[in-house]
């Protein structure tokens, strides 16, 4: 029998936002033949599909969870609708699946196993922030979350503007958004003041809004808000 294929299917950034206004229709067009998916959170996947006009019943799709928490004995078994020859689709909570986002353990069982994975054009906020910073977009470095604490976090934070300044790149990150502003104070507190700062905020929503200036220029002007968030950093 052969192989049905993985594709990598992007989400909304927004739920305000249409999938139509974010998606290529004939990536719109695939998403409404699949029939079985593997996502991050069921309830979230559930409210996509319908918003990009899945013809089935929600209660008719086959979906499987696989998140940060999902034992890496268990991710071999989410990939058995392709080995039994069906088109399997990943799905992640926002943007694009496997970049910071625990898909890529399924993308690296089906290459193990033989099964085609297809990537499918869509938005990734990492992509969209880096564009529109006006920073260094040849060299970059995604390092996802940095510590929670506050004493660590400006200690990453000191190590970031040092390995941006040496390597002449910028540094990216992201935080939780109830935690944006205590980051952001500290961005502002512990970086050069002639360091440069983006921040991209709600990225292709209606209230998307995008920011780059140097540290000095972020002195008094230091709140997001609880909104989804990416960081750029250039010393």
């Amino acid at each position: 029998m052969a192989y049905g294929r993985l594709f990598l299917v992007p989400a909304w950034l927004s739920e305000d936002t249409p999938p139509a206004a974010v998606v290529p229709a004939p990536v719109l067009e695939r998403v409404r033949s699949l029939d079985a998916f593997v996502v991050e959170n069921a309830k979230s996947a559930r409210r996509f599909l319908a918003a990009c006009g899945h013809p089935m019943p929600m209660r008719d799709i086959a979906m499987a969870e696989l998140d940060e928490h999902t034992p890496v004995s268990d991710v071999a078994a989410l990939l058995r609708p392709a080995l039994e020859g069906r088109d399997l689709g990943l799905l992640s909570e926002a943007g694009v699946p496997a970049v910071a986002d625990p898909g890529a353990a399924l993308v690296a069982e089906a290459h193990a196993r033989g099964v085609a994975v297809v990537p499918l054009v869509g938005p990734s906020s990492i992509v969209l922030a880096l564009m529109a910073s006006g920073l260094e977009g040849q060299r970059f470095r995604f390092v996802g979350y940095l510590p929670a604490e506050g004493t660590a976090r400006r200690a990453a934070i000191a190590e970031l503007e040092r390995a941006s300044a040496r390597h002449r790149e910028t540094q990216v990150f992201i935080e939780t958004p109830y935690r944006n502003d205590a980051l952001l104070a500290d961005l502002v507190q512990s970086c050069r003041p002639a360091t440069r700062l983006a921040v991209a905020v709600d990225l292709t929503s209606p209230h998307e809004s995008i920011a780059m200036k140097a540290i000095a220029e972020w002195r008094g002007d230091a709140s997001i808000g609880k909104r989804p968030a990416i960081f750029l950093l250039l010393a």
